[in-house]
């Protein structure tokens, strides 16, 4: 029998040693970022008070074409930027949810800088 490894589950482990290391203050919040098979999700969360203070994903009503590829999560990205800046928000930390820096997180890291966050 073949075992199929827990992605998800190693994910997690991932996640957990990212978060052990970096977190949202009020005058730094940090960029998360979740990835689906069909969608992308980013928030960016102060973590001292428990708040998420900005939030994009592609299952918005005003969003517009397929949420699960990389153009949609540029896309993401720049709307999280021009939201945190309305806000008062101009640096976060980026927050890559354990998934690998490529593809769709990647995109959505040049997305929010292109809208003028500091990552």
């Amino acid at each position: 029998m073949v075992k199929k490894p827990n992605t998800n589950a190693q994910r997690l482990k991932r996640h957990a040693r990212v978060r052990a290391k970096i977190s949202g203050t009020p005058e730094r919040p940090r960029l998360n970022v979740f990835r689906s098979l069909n969608h992308i999700y980013a928030q960016v969360i102060d973590d001292v008070n428990g708040v998420t203070l900005v939030s994009a994903n592609t299952v918005e009503k005003g969003f517009e074409g397929s949420g699960g590829n990389a153009e949609a999560a540029k896309k993401v990205g720049e709307l999280i930027a021009e939201r945190a800046k309305a806000k008062g928000i101009e640096e976060v930390v980026f927050d890559r949810g354990g998934y690998v820096y490529h593809g769709r997180v990647a995109a959505l890291a040049e997305g929010a800088r292109s809208g003028g966050l500091k990552l």
